[in-house]
């Protein structure tokens, strides 16, 4: 049985946190949490509070088993930008984007 859990509005950009999502792609949800605790990737605090968020999902809701769940699909996508100004030199605009990510995870079951 799939469980899901998503994260909305987190404030980094896609780019940043695909690289810390495609370490734990396919693996175990316990062993996916261990390599992000120890990962220095401000993006892997985010990624590690969803997957335990979507374990506790399914143990509790759905009853269960943690050794049996592994992360099945997890994707980021690119959520709100928020454009923001600087002043540049001789009274130029130097635009800034503050890009913000929607990261989804679903677990599964092994057989």
């Amino acid at each position: 049985m799939e469980v899901k859990a998503s994260a909305r509005g987190l404030p980094i950009s896609p780019q940043k946190i695909r690289l810390v999502i495609d370490e734990v792609r396919g693996k175990d949800a316990d062993q996916a949490l261990t390599i992000l605790r120890f990962m220095p990737q401000k993006g892997a605090q985010f990624v590690s509070k969803l997957i335990a968020s979507a374990v506790a999902n399914a143990e509790n809701n759905f009853e269960l088993n943690r050794q049996d769940l592994f992360v099945k699909t997890i994707f980021a996508d690119e959520g709100l930008k928020l454009k923001r100004m600087k002043a540049g030199a001789r009274g130029r605009y130097k635009p800034r984007v503050k890009r913000s990510s929607h990261v989804t995870v679903i677990l599964d079951e092994r057989e």
